[in-house]
């Protein structure tokens, strides 16, 4: 399975490349403005993910008082 993603200001041309999508016989659809945020939080999760043990205590505080660095 192969995916793409197209941003664009203009509703006519995101319209003509979903047309043109399905006349290719390929899936297409809109996403919701939801749907692109938990995409974009999920690349941000996936980037930060360290396999690391981290403490929550030691983690809350810091953000609580700040970063000490």
């Amino acid at each position: 399975m192969e995916s793409a993603i197209l941003h664009t200001d203009s509703n006519h041309d995101l319209s003509l490349i979903l047309q043109l999508a399905r006349k290719l016989g390929i899936a297409a659809r809109k996403l919701s403005k939801d749907e692109i945020e938990n995409y974009g939080f999920s690349i941000a999760i996936a980037k930060g993910k360290t396999g690391e043990y981290v403490d929550t205590e030691e983690f809350l505080n810091e953000l609580r008082n700040g970063s000490k660095d």
